[in-house]
């Protein structure tokens, strides 16, 4: 494709074609750029995730996430206040679960007193009003570390979608108002 000089006749045609008008929304002032800015963003908008350890007055630093600390059940009470204050809706727990916990099947996930769901019980206490958001994966609860129950070295799908739906059932009974399957499994 050559490109070629544009001649009167070419200008004229645009302006036969617009009217001699250019309707581009002009965003010299501020007041017009932030009307036609295509995301305002608001704490509305946010999820707060909280990371999750056992123990009391616990705050203990995520060393791969700078700036960000594993919560105990009481200082998750406390920042799902702040949430509240601050205008965030919702908060999401994600627990560090004690490697004691951890068995091949995932078991503690269907505990109603394991460490999401005390959260979960302690934040509707202290933060009513704030929506909760659990993860439902068998991952922090395997002694193997897969999302998954195994037979050897296989993710048995149908007998490990049968225990997120009780890991959901748990979580939704101690207080998650939202629950994000992270699993991977197929038909859940």
């Amino acid at each position: 494709m050559q490109s070629r000089n544009r001649t009167a006749a070419d200008k004229a045609d645009v302006s036969r074609i617009t009217g001699g008008r250019r309707m581009r929304r002009n965003r010299r002032t501020d007041w017009a750029r932030r009307m036609v800015r295509e995301a305002r963003l608001s704490a509305n908008d946010l999820i707060w995730p909280l990371f999750l350890t056992e123990g009391v007055d616990v705050r203990e630093p995520v060393t791969s996430m700078p700036g960000v600390e594993r919560l105990s059940v009481d200082n998750a009470a406390k920042a799902a206040e702040e949430a509240v204050k601050l205008g965030i809706p919702a908060i999401a727990l994600f627990p560090n679960t004690d490697a004691g916990l951890r068995d091949e099947l995932g078991s503690e996930a269907l505990n109603p007193q394991n460490l999401v769901c005390r959260a979960c019980r302690a934040i509707k206490q202290a933060a009513p009003e704030v929506g909760i958001v659990t993860d439902v994966a068998l991952d922090p609860y395997t002694s193997h570390g897969h999302d998954g129950v195994m037979a050897g070295a296989t993710i048995l799908n149908d007998e490990t979608v049968a225990r997120l739906v009780e890991q959901a059932l748990v979580q939704v009974d101690a207080g998650a108002d939202i629950i994000a399957p992270s699993d991977m499994m197929d038909g859940r």
